[in-house]
């Protein structure tokens, strides 16, 4: 019998390697609107929604003024933040748009709909949220279907 992760299992955090502390929290704190809940010095962050004791931590430990993360080769391709809602993912979408932060992509999922973006080190960053499951494409067996269409940008900036 192979072995299943139980089924309540949740990714908790996120960890990511940064050139600049300081420049990384213009992102995730000054854009995005995640809260410090621990500074070590000017090497590590930790930040949060909502109080948790952490959903993002940031170090420079072996990363102090190096170049941006290659987009070929092994490594992160993405960390996920998920919203509540679609009206959430409109407000930081409206958020990223008047603050001039570039957007690299935009996806209709049919499971959820996203928008990606690299923050300032070049990870790539996907802020998402899921419909409800009721509501997720279903296939023959009963299963759920995944797919990548365009996301329209316009028609989710005017969602209230």
């Amino acid at each position: 019998m192979n072995y299943k992760v139980p089924s309540n299992t949740r990714i908790g955090h996120i960890h990511l390697k940064v050139s600049n502390i300081d420049r990384a929290l213009k992102f995730y704190e000054d854009i995005l609107g995640f809260e410090i809940t621990e500074r070590i010095g000017d090497q590590a962050v930790f930040l949060s929604a909502g109080g948790y004791h952490h959903h993002i931590g940031l170090n420079t430990w072996n990363s102090e003024n190096s170049p941006k993360a290659s987009k070929s080769g092994v490594g992160l391709f993405h960390a996920a933040i998920l919203y509540n809602s679609r009206e959430e993912l409109a407000a930081i979408t409206r958020r990223l748009f008047e603050e001039n932060y570039p957007i690299t992509g935009a996806a209709d999922h049919g499971v959820s709909e996203a928008i990606y973006l690299d923050d300032p080190d070049g990870n790539g960053i996907e802020l998402y949220w899921d419909r409800p499951r009721e509501d997720w494409p279903q296939k023959a067996d009963g299963g759920f279907r995944m797919y990548t269409h365009k996301l329209d940008i316009e028609e989710l900036l005017e969602f209230k």
